[in-house]
C-alpha cells in the first residue's frame, strides 16, 4: 500500500495516465454532500462483505473523511491478492484543505 497526498492523487488524475479507480469507501450520506469527481461509492461494509466483487481490478485509491476506512479498505485490497493499492493521507478533508473540489452529484452513487 502506498500512501499518497491530495496533491499526488491530484497530479495523478489530472495527467490521466494513472489507469486507478478512485474507491471512497464513505457511508452514502457522507458522499452527497461531496466527493472526488470520478470516484465511486463502495462503503466500506459493503467492500468488506465483497472485496473481490467491489474492486474489479487492480489499481485503486482508496477515500475516507480522513484517512481511517480508506486505510482499512486498502488493507482489504492487499489481502485480497491486489497489487496497486493507494490510500488517500487524510481523506476528503485533506482534499478540500489543499483546495481541490468536491462535487456534488448524488445521481452518480453506486453502491
Amino acid at each position: 500500500m502506498k500512501n499518497i497526498s491530495a496533491r499526488e492523487l491530484h497530479e495523478l488524475l489530472r495527467r490521466g495516465d494513472g489507469d486507478v479507480d478512485v474507491v471512497d469507501v464513505r457511508e452514502p450520506a457522507e458522499w452527497v454532500t461531496g466527493h472526488i469527481e470520478g470516484s465511486r461509492l463502495v462503503p466500506l461494509a459493503s467492500l468488506r462483505a465483497n472485496p473481490k466483487g467491489s474492486l474489479p481490478r487492480d489499481g485503486i485509491v482508496f477515500v475516507c473523511a480522513a484517512g481511517i476506512r480508506s486505510q482499512n479498505a486498502a488493507r482489504i485490497a492487499l489481502g485480497n491478492g491486489y497489487g496497486r493499492v493507494y490510500n488517500l493521507v487524510g481523506g476528503t478533508r485533506a482534499w478540500q484543505s489543499a483546495g481541490l473540489p468536491l462535487v456534488q452529484d448524488g445521481l452518480s452513487v453506486a453502491v
